[in-house]
């Protein structure tokens, strides 16, 4: 990966209108919602009819694949229960900035009004003892046009990074 980037710039550009909107919903309003653990935040980016949610389990074998959230609202939970585990954590630097840093995602397949998002956490958190917690997955979002802008209408995550 490209070590000299600005995590916050969009590297999509603004005329490439799918790539840039996607972009924006997975990375900075997915990490500004999960860091204030709200979901009103973020419930507007996904399609719930039909959603599905598979989780890796960070196992590289598809075997030990699990069908985690089979509703938005199961994923919804978790995504909640994890919010707020993290938020009552302490860190020995800002985690957004952390999780900003970590954050890649640079590769937008799109065909028609469905696309393939990867989304991929490589580093982690310095922790306030001096260790790192360690950020090291990745994330492939199955996405959609749909009612006029694009949404996560499911996704395989919680995969090792990098497989193999």
């Amino acid at each position: 990966m490209t070590l000299h980037r600005d995590p916050y710039k969009n590297p999509f550009a603004a005329s490439d209108v799918a790539r840039h909107a996607i972009w924006e919903m997975l990375v900075p309003r997915d990490i500004d919602a999960f860091l204030s653990a709200d979901w009103s935040m973020v419930a507007g980016d996904f399609i719930e009819e039909g959603f599905l949610g598979v989780s890796g389990n960070r196992e590289p074998n598809p075997d030990r694949w699990t069908l985690a959230f089979p509703t938005l609202a199961a994923y919804r939970d978790e995504w909640l229960r994890q919010a707020r585990d993290f938020a009552g954590k302490t860190y020995g630097e800002d985690p957004r900035t952390a999780i900003f840093r970590t954050t890649w995602l640079e590769e937008i397949e799109i065909v028609g009004e469905a696309a393939l998002v990867r989304k991929k956490f490589d580093g982690g958190i310095r922790t306030t003892d001096g260790g790192l917690d360690v950020m090291k997955w990745q994330t492939l979002y199955c996405c959609r046009l749909h009612e006029g802008r694009w949404k996560i209408s499911g996704f395989t995550g919680y995969l090792p990074y990098p497989m193999g």
